[in-house]
């Protein structure tokens, strides 16, 4: 009974709070009377159930979800109609911030560009385009301009890449070699402790004095000029190389920066381009000696081939060397066949030297000496 009371009491403490209650008793009585003070409590037997149905079992979790999709199902045609309505209202809004974006830039650009030049004391300048009207003297000064840098990026930053050629009585090599600078003549290497270097091709040295002077000798290359004028003064040390282009000398076409041998003044039945990547000189593949790419073995030799190769076209003083470029691109390695093939010849010239000395009668089996001091034949 007293234990009974003591329930009571609690219960009675919670009502007045109104507070929720969750009875752990295992008490028969108290199981029995529990239910009877609720029912004369009924205001807070009302918030109990209320915040007891709120705590939902496994079963109810269970049956919520199974209901769930049918609600969700239910509820789709009209979210979805939302959803697309916001989403156009989010695009609408990020078109009219671009288009107000562009319209502002397209204006700068128009008023800063198309406006014409000024002199010392800040007047106008006039040139061809003031007769026309305002608006569209800025348009076309504009489109002019944006044309100008087009040109700066896509193609060589003149017309006329090597000066005119020289004239008596200053000696003029009769051919060009243009020469690549990576992988044909040093090879990049990078390593972690000491970054990118560059590494000398075996017999370079040897390969520029044997050409000087046969050859006018020019550098032509994509790298940046920062880069390439540095390493050429470390390699050439003597001067030989005459002439260096760099990469705002080269037509930007298709993603590839491409050597414009057009422009380099000269005739190109007197040039030849050494390179190893073809689309490098895609617009003149007739000059083209097309060799293998050097990775830095040190144990190559190819330059001293090549000299060997250039310098006899120079002494065979060919008028057109694009007639020995062309027999030699249908080999995949150039240099090699040119070592075959001249190994061939000595070959050939040690054989016929040899039957003609075979064939000749010796003086000295021709001479008979005499009882009067005179040879006879």
């Amino acid at each position: 009974m007293k234990f009974l009371n003591k329930t009571v009491r609690v219960l009675s403490l919670f009502s007045k709070q109104r507070r929720p209650l969750k009875l752990n008793t295992t008490h028969v009585r108290t199981l029995l009377e529990a239910p009877h003070y609720f029912c004369l409590n009924r205001a807070f037997s009302e918030g109990f159930l209320v915040s007891e149905s709120k705590v939902k079992s496994p079963l109810t979790s269970l049956l919520s979800n199974k209901d769930a999709p049918e609600k969700e199902q239910q509820e789709t045609p009209e979210d979805d109609e939302k959803k697309r309505k916001e989403q156009s209202q989010k695009t609408m809004r990020v078109l009219g911030f671009l288009g107000v974006s562009f319209t502002c830039l397209g204006t700068y650009l128009v008023f800063t560009l198309g406006a014409p030049e000024k002199d010392a004391e800040g007047n106008p300048v006039k040139d061809d385009l003031s007769d026309k009207p305002i608006a569209l003297q800025y348009i076309l000064r504009t489109y002019r301009e944006l044309d100008y840098y087009r040109k700066l990026i896509k193609e060589p930053s003149r017309e006329k890449l090597l000066p005119d050629p020289l004239e008596y009585p200053y000696i003029q090599p009769k051919y060009t070699l243009v020469l690549e600078l990576t992988d044909v003549l040093v090879h990049p290497d990078w390593t972690y402790n000491t970054g990118w270097r560059f590494k000398k091709r075996p017999l370079l040295d040897y390969f520029l004095e044997t050409l000087h002077g046969s050859y006018e000798i020019v550098i032509y290359t994509a790298e940046q000029g920062m880069t390439v004028f540095p390493l050429i003064e470390a390699i050439d040390p003597k001067n030989l190389i005459a002439y260096k282009l760099v990469r705002d000398a080269t037509y930007f076409t298709g993603g590839h920066h491409v050597k414009a041998l057009n422009n380099l003044n000269r005739d190109l039945s007197k040039v030849i381009c050494i390179d190893w990547n073809p689309k490098n000189v895609k617009f003149n593949q007739e000059n083209l000696l097309n060799v293998k790419k050097w990775t830095g073995n040190d144990d190559d030799t190819s330059l001293l081939d090549l000299a060997a190769l250039l310098k006899t076209i120079a002494d065979n003083d060919i008028e057109d060397v694009r007639e020995v470029l062309k027999y030699y691109s249908k080999y995949d390695d150039p240099i090699a066949a040119f070592r075959e093939k001249q190994k061939r010849l000595i070959e050939e010239l040690e054989a016929q030297a040899a039957a003609q000395r075979e064939q000749e009668p010796s003086k000295v089996s021709k001479w008979k000496p005499s009882i009067f001091g005179r040879k006879t034949f």
